[in-house]
């Protein structure tokens, strides 16, 4: 059985393509060292905050701590004074203080005294964060002290706009660092890998010599460099190794075996050549000698010349296959097959008169590079296989074409079908279809004829296929053009 060669997807595989391992190394990797940056950006993002938040709430303490800059009579319990001057101590500041009964405001530009008075309800004794209409965030406490009130207020800004220039550099940080971690991951995973894709590249060299066949030397071994016990990738090399050596062994044991069996068939056939032609000689001189045989007897012999004549046959048949196993010797040379195809039909119809023979042959000439004699054989075993198990009546179609370099010579009939089990290894030594494929009476087969039509056609550097279901069963083969 031929084991198909592996796709080129498989053989060539893209480093970071889908599945591989340098893709799932390099995006952990990477995914690994974003997670570690970003979580570190983050808690010094937070870390940063707290130290901002904290240098503007003391400066919130200081601002609170002074004494009033500008005190005045009320216009009442509760009322509201005028306006001080502007606070040196910080630009934007707000500052409010109840002095018997009167509010003296600071106010910076944008803010209304509606708004500053809400701030009196909303601040506390520890600074907060609240929302100043007509400024925005700011960050105030209410300072309690003696028979005086304040509340101060800063801009939230000091820590809001350093945060922002914070968050976007740590970003750009973090973004920059993420894709260096990604070019150097893939950079030293593709390095680090680099033994394994040699160990998958030998493997898939070795996966594709035609082992089945030949002494079975394997001359492809990992390099001594990527087999170094000492890392991971170089046991897997050297026990690759050992298992080639294994497999070499195995192979060439299995080589020496078939060819003592196949030099023992080869012989044996060819001294049974003549004892089988002596036996049919002697039977035909003794049926000619006698003028009158007792019934039982002219049977006997008749059963020992048929007997001879298939055994003769069985032997000529192990000894073109014996050839053919050690070194065909056929007389490749343009030939025209449609002269061959003609041929074998017109001896098949002879043979078989109670099959229906056709031809589909194509108007032009088909000229393939083969040995006249040998195709001949094949095609003839073709249509003997037809016509042996398919019962009468069966009609028998040879076709011939030329298809893609390629001549396609196909023998298709409606009997009964090559039974699904024995269709793998139809064309394998003394594969026979008796089962399903109805036998002629008084045919024989020695089950050999397609293992024949296999052996010279492969020799030819072709191609033979069998499609089989009930009521169509074809045999093809394929020769190289001329």
């Amino acid at each position: 059985m031929t084991v198909p060669a592996l796709p080129a997807a498989a053989t060539a595989p893209s480093p970071m393509g889908k599945g591989t391992l340098s893709r799932q190394l390099v995006l952990r990797t990477t995914a690994l060292v974003a997670l570690v940056t970003v979580g570190l950006s983050l808690f010094t993002a937070l870390a940063i905050f707290q130290i901002l938040q904290n240098q503007l709430d003391e400066q919130l303490q200081a601002a609170a701590s002074r004494p009033p800059w500008r005190t005045g009579t009320g216009s009442g319990t509760g009322g509201t004074g005028g306006a001080g001057p502007v606070d040196p101590s910080g630009a934007g500041l707000i500052r409010m203080d109840l002095i018997n009964g009167t509010w003296w405001l600071n106010l910076p530009d944008g803010v209304t005294k509606e708004a500053a008075a809400d701030l009196v309800s909303a601040a506390t004794a520890r600074p907060s964060t609240v929302t100043v209409e007509g400024a925005g965030l700011y960050r105030v406490i209410l300072a309690e002290g003696g028979d005086s009130t304040r509340l101060v207020g800063l801009p939230y800004s000091a820590v809001t706009g350093p945060m922002t220039n914070v968050l976007v550099m740590a970003g750009l940080l973090t973004s920059g660092a993420i894709l260096i971690s990604y070019v150097a991951a893939r950079r030293v995973v593709e390095q680090s890998l680099r033994p394994l894709t040699r160990l998958a590249a030998t493997a898939t060299q070795v996966s594709n010599l035609p082992l089945e066949s030949g002494e079975g030397h394997v001359p492809i071994r990992v390099a001594p460099g990527d087999a170094n016990p000492a890392s991971e990738v170089g046991r897997v090399g050297l026990a690759f190794n050992h298992m080639l050596d294994n497999v070499e062994h195995a192979l060439a044991a299995r080589h020496q075996s078939e060819t003592k069996v196949r030099q023992f068939v080869a012989d044996a056939s060819h001294e049974l050549r003549n004892p089988l032609a002596s036996i049919r000689g002697y039977a035909e001189l003794t049926r000619r000698g006698s003028e009158e045989l007792p019934e039982d007897a002219a049977h006997a012999l008749g059963r020992i010349e048929a007997e001879s004549e298939r055994m003769s046959a069985l032997v000529q048949d192990l000894l073109l296959l014996a050839r053919l196993d050690s070194e065909p010797t056929l007389d490749i040379r343009p030939t025209d097959l449609t002269e061959i195809v003609l041929n074998a039909v017109s001896d098949a119809r002879a043979a078989s008169p109670e099959h229906s023979w056709t031809l589909d042959l194509p108007d032009e000439p088909v000229t393939a590079l083969a040995d006249a004699h040998g195709l001949h054989q094949v095609v003839a075993n073709l249509l003997a296989n037809a016509r042996t198990h398919t019962p009468a009546g069966t009609r028998v179609q040879t076709a011939l074409r030329a298809e893609d370099g390629w001549a396609v010579i196909s023998v298709t009939d409606n009997g009964p079908g090559v039974p699904p089990e024995i269709q793998g290894s139809v064309f394998e030594r003394f594969t026979r279809a008796d089962v399903s494929r109805v036998r002629k009476a008084g045919g024989s087969s020695t089950g050999l004829g397609l293992a024949i039509v296999s052996a010279v056609v492969h020799a030819h550097g072709g191609q033979v296929a069998l499609e089989s279901e009930p009521g169509r069963t074809t045999f093809s083969l394929r020769v190289p053009l001329a």
